[in-house]
């Protein structure tokens, strides 16, 4: 019993000095000035930027990985705080904002069954893919309200996500918390927007909901050479900006709208 405690005793006292050692040997100062630009940044650790979290993105500002401006949460104000300080330029700020590529809400999309289960779209999902009769179409169960850290979405009469452009600050949240991956996160200097994802064409899309993209591809042929594309029955915007109006003109549903604010323009709910 005693050799064992000695023997313990040993190994301890090995492996410390080993540690000892290791850190005179191998430690590496870290620059004071990351802990003030950590400070100075919002501490929401929302990822925006790229970084799991503020201090993360404090570290690649102050060895000059990152730019202050790719913190979208930030104010103006701070960003170019930020930039004094570290004697760099702010960098471009390039709004972004969550769009929802949807507009098949209650009343103009159908249902093809009714869903009972725990009122979440991840839950609903897994049931089949969900009550609606487009398996694309948004659930309308606020799993993106429920995520959002800024409280910049919230439910519509049509139970439909809507965004606050003012709020959003394009972290991802929703992006990530949608099982139907209808976030993406755009620029919000492009207000031409697809609001559909169903890769369903002619009579079939159209039956199914109301304001569906039906591929007629209307909108290619009149938003000018090069803008937009036809993939799998949708249409892509390749050039967006370089996009008009124009190409909303003849759409028959709806699906490509011009969005300039929040997407939609109901008035929100609580759900």
């Amino acid at each position: 019993m005693g050799m064992s405690i000695f023997l313990m005793l040993g190994l301890a006292l090995v492996f410390g000095t080993i540690l000892s050692v290791a850190h005179r040997f191998l430690h590496v100062d870290e620059d004071p000035r990351i802990d003030t630009v950590a400070d100075m940044l919002p501490g929401s650790n929302c990822g925006a930027c790229g970084e799991p979290g503020c201090r993360a993105f404090a570290e690649k500002l102050v060895s000059a990985a990152a730019q202050p401006a790719g913190c979208s949460v930030s104010a103006t104000e701070q960003v170019d705080e930020i930039a004094a300080f570290l004697g760099v330029d702010a960098g471009e700020r390039v709004k972004l904002v969550a769009r929802l590529h949807c507009g098949g809400g209650r009343g103009l999309a159908l249902n093809a069954a009714e869903y009972s289960g725990m009122s979440t779209c991840g839950a609903a999902a897994l049931v089949n893919g969900g009550n609606k009769a487009c398996e694309w179409g948004c659930l309308g169960l606020a799993d993106c309200q429920v995520a959002c850290t800024f409280d910049a979405i919230q439910m519509n009469e049509r139970l439909l996500p809507v965004v606050h452009p003012d709020l959003c600050t394009a972290c991802g949240d929703c992006v990530v918390a949608c099982p139907k991956d209808l976030f993406t996160l755009e620029p919000i200097s492009q207000p031409l927007l697809v609001q559909c994802k169903a890769p369903t064409t002619g009579e079939a899309a159209r039956a199914v909901c109301t304001v569906a993209c039906d591929g007629c591809g209307r909108c290619v042929a009149d938003a000018g050479e090069g803008v937009m594309v036809m993939e799998q029955g949708l249409p892509v915007i390749v050039q967006p900006l370089l996009t008009s109006r124009s190409a909303t003109f003849r759409c028959p549903s709806g699906a490509i709208a011009w969005v300039e604010g929040s997407q939609f323009a109901f008035e929100a709910m609580e759900v």
